[in-house]
């Protein structure tokens, strides 16, 4: 079964977001500090995860962008 990257963004996220409430609450600095120095190995992991996906796609630069038109401007001039 292929693993998705997203718990990953999510558990990262979510610790990050901890530390900072954690900061502006007062809580001891060695919790914080701690929980910041897993939180950064958490974001290397993530990046890590994210990158080794084997996502595979059939689409090329030919495409482009799906939701802009590649229709020419038409400029009627008066």
């Amino acid at each position: 079964m292929k693993t998705s990257p997203f718990p990953y963004i999510i558990l990262s996220t979510l610790l990050l977001i901890t530390v900072t409430i954690m900061a502006s609450l007062n809580f001891s600095f060695s919790w914080v500090f701690y929980l910041t120095v897993i939180g950064q190995a958490s974001v290397v992991w993530m990046v890590y995860k994210t990158l080794k996906d084997k996502y595979t796609t059939s689409k090329t630069f030919k495409h482009l962008y799906e939701d802009h038109p590649i229709e020419p401007f038409k400029y009627n001039g008066e």
